[in-house]
């Protein structure tokens, strides 16, 4: 977990500590509309960068997961983390980094406050159930070099805790008041492209749309014996039984 912090403190640097003043007009102006937030399945979190902190958590944090509120105030994300999805954590940290590496690469610092960021993941709830989380954040505060310190993110359950492909996004403001989307990845298909070669990957592609050895062999100029034997590679490097299997897996988590 300890690396985990520091990977985290690395991804959210900023040249400037938010506090004081601020901080403070906007958890009175959050703090309002959580008194009239009705309890449901969703909840929202004031997020400080620069201090690594969470400066307000609504209180249905603790009606939907069913953690402490406090501990989240006094412990910030190294308590918050600690309930991801250790398959999750890492991919969800990679998402983070990429998102902030985006914004500051590819968006003019005029135009990054009309972006909103989505990401999911999985986390445990107090009973011990894994749920998965829909998270939308807003920026809210920037540093002198416009880098996002401080936001406003917004969490909905939207699952029990099945596996879903982890996506990153980011969507933008136009000028006509409808958000376009800028950046979109699906990060489990990346993990899973990674173990296999271009030309497998290729093969993989072709037996998620049901065609035949022969067709694939026609499609991309080689033998039906090498199709065959990338199959084997594949099966043997993604640890699975049969091609059907394969294919039924790439299907239900949209890889292709």
């Amino acid at each position: 977990m300890e690396d985990t912090i520091d990977l985290y403190k690395e991804i959210f640097t900023s040249n400037k500590e938010f506090k004081g003043e601020i901080v403070e007009k906007h958890i009175k102006k959050y703090r309002e509309i959580d008194n009239i937030f009705p309890q449901n399945q969703s909840f929202f979190i004031v997020i400080n960068t620069s201090r690594k902190s969470y400066e307000f958590i609504s209180h249905n944090f603790s009606v939907v997961l069913g953690h402490n509120i406090n501990l989240m105030e006094s412990i910030g994300p190294k308590y918050f983390l600690s309930f991801f999805h250790p398959d999750d954590l890492p991919t969800w940290l990679n998402i983070s980094k990429e998102l902030m590496e985006f914004t500051t690469e590819h968006v003019d610092q005029v135009e990054r406050k009309k972006l909103l960021f989505t990401y999911n993941f999985r986390i445990k709830n107090s009973r011990g159930k894994y749920q998965n989380i829909l998270a939308h954040l807003t920026p809210i505060e920037f540093d002198s070099i416009g880098t996002p310190v401080m936001a406003v993110s917004h969490y909905t359950i939207v699952g029990e805790g099945s596996y879903k492909p982890l996506i990153g996004a980011i969507k933008i403001l136009n000028k006509k008041n409808v958000y376009e989307t800028v950046f979109y990845k699906n990060y489990s298909q990346q993990a899973l492209s990674n173990k296999l070669s271009k030309r497998e990957i290729d093969v993989i592609q072709e037996l998620a749309m049901d065609k035949s050895s022969k067709e694939i062999a026609d499609r991309l100029c080689i033998s039906s014996h090498t199709v065959d034997q990338h199959r084997r590679n594949i099966l043997k490097k993604l640890k699975f039984k049969s091609t059907g299997e394969l294919i039924q897996y790439c299907k239900s988590h949209n890889y292709f």
